[in-house]
This record gives structure tokens, C-alpha cells and sequence, in this order.
């Protein structure tokens, strides 16, 4: 990774941690909006229409913050890579694993998509935190909309206690037979 300049500022160095850092959550959220609009044309059943019209809006959001960190990277003097490519290489996670099936299901597995995409979105914040406030306020800005967004999902997943269905699931497939 090479920087050819950087904001004023910040050392070659530093912008090379971040441009790394972003670069990860750019895959991350081109993975992410794919992912919701993936679940948009297979959830299907009871609340189909309210579920199908709820994730429009926030693929729509994620797009804009692929698009807010490419823009952050290029302004930092690298270069960001959007490829189908970049998203495998630098993907840690395991592809969204259900195809058609129920609200419920959907619900449950997505809520396990937004715990890792929040999870890392907090270390990159904790990075940005140590080198540049700019990056680290945008992170936290989109961070905040994610975990409310993911407030949206586990409202359908809350029973009347609070304990959310599929809580001990560690995989998508796990938590949507739970939640089925």
C-alpha cells in the first residue's frame, strides 16, 4: 500500500494505517448493501412487506458510506479498490449463507451480519482514534446508523422480556433455524 500524499497533517505512515483500515470497511460495506439487497428479494412470509421495505432505505445508506470511505481513501492520496475482487481478498467473514426463506429466519441471520460489521467497525474507529479524528468521526457517524438499524432488526426478533430468538447462535444458518 503507497500513498503518493496525504492531508496535511498526517505522515505518509499514518495515512497508509488508515487508507488499510478503510479499505477493509469498504469491502465491508459493498459486501454489506450487496448482502441487504440479497435478503430484500428472498425474505418472504408474514411481515414480507414491511421487512422487504425496511432494508431499501439502508442498503441505500451503506452505498453512500462505500462511497463516503472511497472518497476518504482517495483524499488521503490512496487509491480504493470497489472489485468484487477487493471484497474477497479482504474478506474475513463467511458469505451470507440463506437464500429464500422466512422473515424470521432473515431477521436473525442479519442481525449476526450487523454484529461483525459493528465489531469492526469499532477496532477501525479504535485506530482512527490513535491517528486521525476526521476518518474517526465519520466511522463513529456510520457506526451509530448501523447499530440503530440493527435496533430496527432485533425489534422483530424481542419477545415481550427482552431475550432476543436466536441469541446463541454463532452462524446466519444457526440463528435463522432458531428463529424459524
Amino acid at each position: 500500500m503507497s500513498v503518493s500524499y496525504t492531508v496535511p497533517g498526517l505522515s505518509d505512515e499514518q495515512s497508509k494505517t488508515m487508507v488499510t483500515a478503510l479499505q477493509d470497511r469498504l469491502s465491508a460495506y459493498n459486501d454489506l448493501h450487496l448482502t441487504l439487497k440479497h435478503i430484500h428479494w428472498n425474505v418472504v412470509g408474514p411481515n414480507f412487506i414491511s421487512v422487504h421495505e425496511m432494508i431499501d432505505p439502508q442498503v441505500e445508506l451503506v452505498r453512500g458510506y462505500a462511497d463516503e470511505v472511497a472518497e476518504r481513501i482517495a483524499t488521503m492520496g490512496g487509491a480504493p479498490n470497489g472489485t468484487p475482487g477487493a471484497i474477497l481478498k479482504d474478506r474475513t467473514w463467511d458469505d451470507y449463507s440463506l437464500g429464500r426463506d422466512l422473515v424470521p429466519a432473515h431477521l436473525a441471520a442479519m442481525n449476526l451480519v450487523y454484529v461483525g460489521v459493528i465489531e469492526s467497525n469499532r477496532k477501525a474507529i479504535a485506530t482512527a482514534g490513535e491517528i486521525d479524528p476526521v476518518t474517526e468521526d465519520m466511522l463513529i457517524g456510520h457506526t451509530a446508523e448501523l447499530e440503530k438499524f440493527q435496533w430496527f432488526v432485533r425489534a422483530h426478533l424481542e419477545n415481550m422480556t427482552g431475550q432476543l430468538a436466536a441469541s446463541e447462535a454463532s452462524t446466519e444458518g444457526e440463528a435463522a433455524e432458531a428463529a424459524r
